[in-house]
């Protein structure tokens, strides 16, 4: 006799919402990679920022295998709960982080910044935006309308309202989804995000091979001729992304 299954309403529940999100998002995706494959051809780099839970999102596009290494994460620790979950909820809603952190990164022609924030409400992912959009940067927004449409305004304005394309990973108020009728666990924010993020990069791979362009993409460091292979990335992008140091 098998193991009894456990967690198949939950585990249906996330498959219908990743669909919905990959069928709601198929246009929008199409232009994000457009817009990425543009920076890449460019010279630019994609600069990707959140705060809280939305830095694992940040996490996922950073020096990941498969993973474009023209990717610069924007961070700052207060911003992560490990360094204080209290004064993280207060960094996202203070005024002036975001030119803060905007500033140190610096813009350059051809860049294009994502901001992860399912809520889209606090200064910081607004402040973001709207600096990068005062700039001339495209901003690439993966938010949750409805979970943004719920929430204080604590900004003047949203997420989305700023941003040049909105992915919309279609996350509840809230975000829980378990029990189905009446939600108070299982989070699926990082779940839906992190697939919006890879359904970028599966088109961006796919206009690529299209036009004929080469994508600095990682490979594993736990494969061999990984470290080769991207010892010449390492050095291409290092001058503007040293995290990668």
């Amino acid at each position: 006799m098998g193991a009894k299954r456990t967690g198949s309403a939950y585990g249906d529940a996330v498959r219908d919402l990743l669909s919905r999100v990959e069928e709601q998002n198929a246009a929008a995706l199409d232009d994000v990679a457009e817009l990425v494959l543009a920076s890449v051809r460019g010279d630019g780099v994609v600069l990707a920022a959140g705060a809280g839970h939305s830095l694992a999102a940040v996490a996922e596009t950073f020096y990941r295998a498969g993973g474009l290494a023209c990717v610069r994460p924007l961070y700052h620790p207060e911003l992560l709960p490990m360094h204080g979950a209290i004064s993280s909820t207060a960094a996202e809603r203070r005024s002036g982080l975001a030119g803060q952190v905007l500033r140190e990164a610096g813009l350059a022609r051809h860049d294009v910044l994502f901001v992860f924030s399912t809520s889209g409400v606090n200064p910081y992912p607004v402040e973001l935006a709207a600096h990068a959009a005062d700039a001339g940067c495209p901003v690439v927004a993966v938010t949750s309308r409805s979970a943004s449409a719920a929430a204080p305004r604590r900004a003047g304005s949203t997420l989305a309202d700023n941003a040049t394309i909105v992915l919309d990973n279609l996350v509840p108020p809230g975000d829980s989804s378990y029990p189905l009728d009446a939600p108070v666990t299982a989070a699926v924010s990082t779940i839906a995000t992190t697939f919006l993020w890879n359904l970028v990069m599966v088109r961006l791979v796919d206009k690529a091979a299209e036009e004929g362009v080469d994508l600095p993409l990682w490979r594993s460091a736990n494969v061999e001729g990984g470290d080769a292979a991207n010892a010449g990335l390492l050095r291409k992008y290092q001058a503007r992304v040293p995290q990668l140091g």
